[in-house]
């Protein structure tokens, strides 16, 4: 067997994170334990679902629907593999071939201006998802300054510097376990009785006030806060910007000059409220949301009973509809999630504010 690789192993069950050395064989990786437990991945049923651009960090998956995972931090881990076991390369991505696939992705953009409407609109989705992996934080943040400024500047922000702490106390109990945060995040709440929450790139948070008065309790706005947190990180709301500024993404193509879409992004925060995530997208932020929850020890319940009754009411009362429309909840969504809290053992803490709740969801009346 290769060397060891030093890595992380989660057992799908829980949040916690096991140390584990990693060694590679032609068909499988030997998983040892730092409690001394063994375990045997073979390949054909691993699948690789992060680390495909440089700096990101290694994860693989076996088995559904909630399934183990690895967690490896070294650049030479993929190498290695692909060296170790060539029969199974195509399962794995070869760092080898990124500045290929990037110059590939380029060219793909350049051939849809001249390709017709139908590749342009096929183009623009992987160009979104692909830029939006190496758009700088600088960059992000930036733009979500802008943003914030675009859809909130008609509109009255509601400024309560105790209340405003609550909620930030929220937001950072929820962080506290998250590793290498890049992001400075920020909520601004704005006096305006829609139920809607929405995260632009860079940290930036905006809460309307239906929202924040709808949460009966601290841990439902934490489950929302979570929720649009994960999007922040996964940087939805990021590829989602670069996918609407379509032209701007061909000025990128050509230049190579991220700044030049800027404008185009900026055009597309006056849209970012009511545009809608894909459901692989939201998906992704409910689960890793739920994870972010137990890891921070807060009671997911919160976020399922809010979802829950948005949906229940989303036929009655139009206000409601706003955030389903923006986060559409179909049924199976909530079904996974309680399958998910289910299946994970976790304990919960109150969420220690310095207020109560009921006097925290009058932040607008101030």
């Amino acid at each position: 067997m290769a060397g060891a690789f030093r890595g992380n192993y989660l057992d799908g069950r829980s949040a916690a994170r096991r140390p584990a050395s990693i060694r590679m064989a032609q068909t499988g990786l030997e998983v040892s334990l730092d409690d001394g437990a063994r375990l045997w991945w073979p390949l054909r049923e691993i699948r690789q679902t992060q680390g495909s651009y440089a700096g990101e960090q290694v994860r693989l998956e076996r088995g559904e629907p909630f399934p183990e995972i690895l967690l490896v931090d070294d650049p030479g881990f993929l190498t290695a593999l692909h060296q170790t076991a060539p029969t199974f390369g195509r399962r794995f991505h070869d760092p080898r071939r990124r500045r290929r696939r990037i110059l590939l992705t380029i060219g793909a953009a350049l051939a849809s201006i001249g390709a017709g409407a139908v590749l342009y609109m096929w183009g623009i989705p992987a160009g979104a998802r692909l830029l939006a992996a190496h758009v700088p934080v600088s960059w992000e943040e930036r733009l979500g300054n802008a943003a914030v400024q675009e859809l909130t500047g008609s509109l009255r922000r509601c400024v309560d510097t105790e209340r405003e702490a609550a909620i930030m106390a929220i937001v950072n109990r929820l962080l506290e376990p998250v590793k290498g945060v890049p992001y400075t995040f920020k909520v601004t709440v704005v006096n305006d009785s829609t139920v809607n929450a929405f995260a632009v790139p860079g940290g930036q948070i905006v809460l309307l006030r239906g929202l924040v008065e709808r949460s009966r309790t601290p841990e439902e706005l934490a489950g929302v806060l979570a929720h649009e947190i994960q999007h922040v990180l996964k940087r939805h709301a990021t590829r989602l910007l670069l996918q609407h500024a379509s032209t701007g993404l061909m000025l990128v193509a050509v230049s190579g000059d991220l700044t030049g879409v800027m404008a185009y992004g900026i055009e597309s925060a006056r849209v970012l409220g009511t545009l809608s995530y894909s459901r692989g997208l939201e998906s992704e932020a409910d689960s890793e949301g739920v994870r972010m929850l137990l890891a921070a020890d807060v009671d997911p319940a919160g976020m399922i009973d809010f979802f829950e009754k948005l949906r229940a009411t989303e036929g009655n009362l139009p206000s409601a509809t706003r955030y389903l429309t923006s986060h559409p909840l179909a049924a199976d969504r909530v079904d996974n999630l309680k399958k998910l809290v289910a299946s994970i053992p976790h304990q919960s803490r109150p969420l220690q504010l310095n207020r109560e709740w009921d006097d925290v969801r009058k932040i607008c009346r101030g």
